[in-house]
């Protein structure tokens, strides 16, 4: 009951407590989201209180929200109405991109108890203690963000046993395409100072991560406020004693020189995975998208990127369906996709985003049309999959393994990111956080299968 979380309260923060909070997490949206919200667990978990499963086993409900689309609003609005129901007596904060960018809108909404934006989270915990010293009166905290801010430091909670980390380095963007509502819901580029980023790489390692993936809202910007690039990061974290692997995640296709790509080609534990962010392979539509390159600088960029790294995969998002597009757009974006060749494709339907200029245009694209071009490049992105995955058969790779799912096989990644499956019968003990060279011998539409080489004695991280 509510009078038994004011009498929780109350005996939590007196010096002889010892009954702490139920916490449960929802989480939304990107990889950044997925970061932050394991922060705010460790936040909670600094102070005695658990996670639990099952919302109804709540004291705290925190749902970390996106907004990157519309629909992506309604998902977060429905999820907080089940989650009141299973939990009526909990304590609803909602935090996150969608309560920053439309704060009046998360405000009127009755499930939740607290609003927080994407700022300041660091805070959680004293407002939720605020808001059970305050007899349950609703607590709206979200502040704009200032020019000058720094990026908030938060310690990310480490999963034990886990291979793979994320590492948000980068927080924020400028570039404010016609359709996108983030620099509203992130602020400016901001970036993790390089000292606390050696700190946290080496607590990873020490915790036993052996591979670490670079992320932020607009990864390319890392750095810039003192004139420092993304090499820096990555240079940080390859140095980090235990690491195995440094992976980037999801980048703009900002200029990368080919000093810059000389330089990540010379740290041998960088993984030449490129998630290069198309969006669209008309020159018309990325004009009307704002975004800041030309296909046929796109191509240029990939062409660069495969002749310093000639076993690299390079994947993408395309949007269809943006308004103005026209069939002869459509079919230019097809054909450039084709061209480029990409080992995944990401591929979503234009989505009108309110508050951003592509919204307020008369020319939408109808939905019936949208849905048909989604299928025909999905269809490609299935194509050019399976033709990247044929390709790697006779490679021979170092593959960490990651996880045996119990289905018969050791699963693991290759540098370029490939899935790779070893028959587990062939390898009864545990390859878990070990990398073993691979022959790859067959694929199918998902991943490749192969057999570890009878010398292919672990690559020493």
């Amino acid at each position: 009951s509510k009078m038994h979380l004011i009498t929780l309260y109350f005996i939590y923060i007196l010096p002889f407590g010892g009954i702490f909070l139920n916490c449960y997490f929802a989480t939304f949206g990107c990889k950044v989201n997925t970061y932050e919200t394991a922060c705010m667990q460790a936040l909670f978990a600094a102070q005695g209180d658990q996670t639990v499963q099952r919302p109804e086993e709540a004291d705290v409900i925190v749902v970390n929200s996106c907004t990157v689309t519309a629909s992506g609003d309604s998902r977060v609005q429905t999820a907080l109405r089940k989650l009141r129901r299973s939990a009526p007596d909990a304590v609803l904060v909602l935090t996150g991109c969608f309560a920053q960018a439309f704060p009046q809108q998360a405000a009127a909404l009755p499930e939740a108890d607290i609003v927080l934006g994407t700022k300041n989270r660091s805070q959680i915990c004293k407002l939720v203690q605020q808001y059970f010293a305050g007899g349950h009166q609703s607590i709206f905290a979200v502040s704009d963000y200032q020019e000058q801010d720094d990026f908030e430091l938060m310690t990310c909670e480490t999963i034990p046993n886990r291979t793979r980390a994320f590492v948000k380095i980068q927080d924020g963007c400028n570039c404010f395409c016609s359709y996108c509502i983030i620099p509203y819901a992130r602020g400016r580029c901001r970036s993790k100072p390089k000292e606390a980023l050696r700190q946290e790489a080496a607590a990873l390692a020490a915790a036993g991560y052996r591979e670490l993936v670079l992320c932020g809202i607009n990864l390319a910007f890392y750095g810039a406020e003192w004139g420092g690039s993304l090499l820096e990061a990555v240079r940080i974290c390859c140095e980090t004693e235990g690491i195995a692997r440094v992976r980037l995640g999801s980048l703009e296709p900002e200029q990368l020189t080919d000093s810059d790509l000389a330089e990540l080609a010379a740290q041998p534990k960088f993984c030449p995975q490129f998630h290069l962010s198309l969006q669209s392979g008309c020159d018309r539509t990325l004009a009307a998208m704002n975004r800041n390159y030309t296909c046929a600088e796109y191509a240029d960029l990939c062409k660069r990127i495969r002749k310093i790294f000639p076993d690299c995969a390079i994947t993408t998002d395309i949007m269809v369906g943006f308004p103005g597009e026209t069939q002869q757009d459509f079919a230019e974006s097809l054909a450039f996709a084709e061209r480029i060749g990409f080992a995944k494709l990401h591929v979503f339907r234009y989505s009108p985003r309110p508050g951003t200029p592509a919204a307020a245009r008369t020319d939408q694209v109808p939905d019936t049309m949208k849905h048909q071009r989604m299928e025909q490049m999905q269809a490609l992105g299935e194509r050019m999959q399976k033709a990247f995955l044929q390709a790697q058969i006779g490679k021979t790779v170092p593959v960490l393994f990651e996880r045996e799912r119990g289905n018969g096989f050791h699963v693991g990644h290759a540098p370029n990111s490939t899935v790779i499956k070893i028959p587990e019968k062939n390898q009864k003990k545990s390859l878990r956080k070990q990398i073993f060279y691979v022959k790859i011998e067959e694929s199918d539409a998902a991943c490749c299968y192969g057999q570890i080489l009878s010398n292919g004695a672990e690559n020493p991280g």
